[in-house]
C-alpha cells in the first residue's frame, strides 16, 4: 500500500504537482494519464522511492514492483532466470542451497546438515520450487522462449531485456499486499503477450499504478483514473473505470462551459446595472454591492482549462542522393557467445522507398538498424553507402542522446550549424520551452526523450531515416503528429515498429522478414505480423 499526504513533486526546480494526497490500496488499479512531460514518470519514480517528494510525506508498506521506462540497470552477465528470481531473493537462496547440498555431500556431518536445513528453510520461505515454476509461467506469458532463460541478460535484444524486467516486476509484486508500478509495460510486447498481461493485471489483488498509452489496456484494467494537469500542477481523481472516466470528463467539461457562460452572462448584467446606478447617490451603495456580487460569481468559477499543447513535429527535407543511397551485401552479425543474429542479409534501400522490418523480439531488427547507422560493425559482409547518403537514426533506447548534457546541448550537437536562436525555435516547436531547454536529458520522460531525438533530425538533411519504434512512450496527440510527419516525408524510411498505425502512415512498399533475411513486396497479409512480432 502507498499513502501520499500533502506532497509536492518537482523535476529540479520546476514544480510539477502540488499538495497531492491519495491512497493506493489493495484492489486499486489506477491509470496515470496526461500529456508527455506532465510528470507521470516522475510521480511513479517518487512512489517507487527513487526520489523523495519535495514536500509532504509518502509511506509504503508491502512489496513494491517498479517497472521503469529505462530498465537497463540489470548486470549484463546475470542469467535471465536469476534476474527474474532475484525479485524475491530466490537467486541467492537457490545458490546457497546448492552450496549447502554440495558441502553436505562431501562431508555429511551434523554441522553441515544443520547448514543445509537452514538454507532449505530460507529457500522455502521465499517460495521455493513453486515460486520458480511461477516465475517460469510469467516469463512464458510475456513471450520469453525457454532457450533464453539460461542466457546472460547482456546477450538479449532491447525488447527481450524489457520483457525480462517486466517478468521480474510482475513476479515481485504478486500477492494482495504487493503494489505494482508500471511505466509503459506494453512497449516491445506482441499481441499475445499484451493479452496475457491484461489478464494478469485484471486478476492482480494488490495495488497497481499504470502509465500506458495503450487505451485497450487501460479500458480492460483500471478502476480509477488520475489525470495530471500540468497547468494547475494537480491531479484530477476519477474513481471510475476508463469508459466512465471518458464520459465523465466530457460531461464535466460541458458542465464547466455552461456554468461559465451562465456566470459571465449574469455578471455582465450585474455590472451593466451597477454602472447605471452608481452615478446617483441614492443607489451608489446598491451599485457597489451588485458589482461585488458579479465579481464573486466570476471568482467562484473553475479556472479555464487550457488546451494541451501539441508538438509541431516535422521531419527533415532530404538532401539530394543517388538512386540507391543505402544497401547491404551478405551482412552477418553474431551476439556475444557466437550466436548468429543476422546471417547473410542482402538489402537495397532505394531513394524515397518505404521498408518495414518485421520479426520476433531477438531476431535482429535493432541490430540491423544499428549496423546501417554505423553504430555497430558487421562480423562479415558490408554496408553499402551510396552517393549523397545522409542517415537520420532514431534509436529505440535513445542512445543518440547524451543524458548528462542539457536538452539544448543535445540538439546543438545534433545540428551544429544552427544558431542558438534557431535551436530554441526548434525546441519550442517540440514543446521544450523556457527552462526546459536547460534540463539534463537524463531527467526527461520517455516521451520527452522521443521528442528530443526527433528534434535532432529536423535539420539533418537526412535522405534515409532509420526509425526504431518511433511511437513508443508518446501521448496520443504527439503520436499523431509523428505519424503525420512520417506519412509526408519524401525520403526513404527503414522502420521497426509494433504499431499498426505507424504502418498505415508509412505505407511500406517492401518488407524485410528477420531472422531469415527474406525481402518481399508489402501486402496486407503481413499486417498481422506487425503486432504478433
Amino acid at each position: 500500500m502507498i499513502t501520499v499526504r500533502a506532497a509536492d513533486v518537482r523535476a529540479g526546480a520546476r514544480l510539477l504537482l502540488s499538495d497531492l494526497s491519495f491512497h493506493v490500496a489493495p484492489g486499486d488499479r489506477i491509470g496515470l494519464v496526461g500529456r508527455n512531460g506532465a510528470g507521470k514518470t516522475t510521480l511513479l519514480d517518487t512512489l517507487a522511492g527513487l526520489r523523495p517528494p519535495a514536500a509532504g510525506t509518502l509511506t509504503r508498506t508491502g512489496e513494491i514492483g517498479h517497472l521503469a521506462q529505462d530498465s537497463r540497470a540489470a548486470d549484463p552477465a546475470v542469467p535471465v532466470t536469476d534476474r527474474i528470481l532475484s525479485a524475491r531473493g530466490l537467486d541467492r537462496a537457490g545458490r546457497a542451497l546448492q552450496r549447502a547440498a554440495v558441502a553436505l555431500g562431501e562431508t555429511p556431518d551434523a554441522r553441515r546438515m544443520a547448514a543445509y536445513a537452514r538454507a532449505e528453510a530460507e529457500f522455502e520461505a521465499r517460495g521455493g520450487y513453486a515460486a520458480e515454476a511461477e516465475a517460469a509461467r510469467v516469463a512464458a506469458g510475456l513471450g520469453l522462449p525457454a532457450d533464453v532463460m539460461d542466457r546472460a541478460v547482456g546477450t538479449l535484444s532491447g525488447g527481450q531485456k524489457r520483457r525480462v524486467e517486466l517478468a521480474r516486476i510482475l513476479f515481485a509484486g504478486h500477492g494482495r499486499e504487493g503494489t505494482l508500478l508500471l511505466d509503459e509495460p506494453t512497449n516491445h510486447l506482441d499481441a499475445d503477450s499484451i493479452g496475457w498481461l491484461r489478464g494478469f493485471l485484471a486478476a492482480h489483488q494488490g495495488g497497481l499504478v499504470l502509465i500506458s498509452h495503450d487505451v485497450a489496456l487501460l479500458a480492460d484494467t483500471v478502476n480509477r483514473v488520475f489525470h495530471l494537469d500540468p497547468a494547475r500542477a494537480t491531479i484530477d481523481v476519477h474513481n471510475t473505470g476508463w469508459a466512465a472516466y471518458l464520459a465523465q470528463r466530457d460531461a464535466d467539461e460541458r458542465r464547466r462551459t455552461r456554468e461559465r457562460a451562465n456566470a459571465e452572462r449574469k455578471a455582465a448584467s450585474l455590472h451593466a446595472q451597477a454602472e447605471k446606478m452608481k452615478a446617483r447617490s441614492s443607489t451608489a451603495t446598491t451599485a457597489r454591492s451588485m458589482a461585488r456580487r458579479a465579481d464573486r460569481l466570476l471568482d467562484g468559477l473553475d479556472p479555464v482549462r487550457q488546451a494541451e499543447r501539441v508538438a509541431r513535429i516535422r521531419l527533415p527535407e532530404p538532401a539530394p542522393c543517388g538512386r540507391m543511397p543505402l544497401g547491404t551485401v551478405s551482412l552477418t552479425k553474431s551476439y556475444e557467445g557466437g550466436r548468429p543474429v543476422l546471417d547473410g542479409v542482402d538489402l537495397a534501400v532505394d531513394r524515397g522507398s518505404r521498408l518495414v522490418v518485421l520479426g520476433l523480439n531477438g531476431s535482429g531488427k535493432t541490430t540491423l538498424l544499428r549496423l546501417l547507422a554505423g553504430v555497430e560493425v558487421p562480423d562479415a559482409g558490408r554496408v553499402v553507402r551510396g552517393h549523397g547518403l545522409r542517415i537520420g537514426y532514431f534509436a529505440q533506447e535513445h542512445e543518440t542522446l547524451d543524458p548528462t548534457r542539457t536538452v539544448r546541448a543535445n540538439l546543438a550537437a545534433a545540428a551544429p550549424h544552427l544558431t542558438d536562436g534557431e535551436v530554441r525555435r526548434v525546441l519550442g516547436a517540440f514543446l521544450f520551452r523556457g527552462d526546459d531547454a536547460d534540463k539534463p536529458a537524463g531527467v526527461l520522460s520517455g516521451g520527452e526523450r522521443t521528442r528530443l531525438a526527433l528534434a535532432g533530425l529536423v535539420h539533418s538533411g537526412a535522405n534515409v531515416l532509420l526509425l526504431d519504434e518511433p511511437t513508443n512512450n508518446l501521448d496520443p496527440a504527439s503520436r499523431d503528429e509523428v505519424l503525420a510527419a512520417v506519412s509526408t516525408y519524401p525520403g526513404a524510411i527503414v522502420m521497426v515498429t509494433h504499431d499498426e498505425g505507424a504502418i498505415d502512415a508509412l505505407q511500406p512498399d517492401r518488407v524485410l522478414l528477420l531472422p531469415d533475411g527474406e525481402e518481399d513486396l508489402w501486402s496486407e497479409e503481413y499486417r498481422e505480423l506487425v503486432t504478433l512480432a
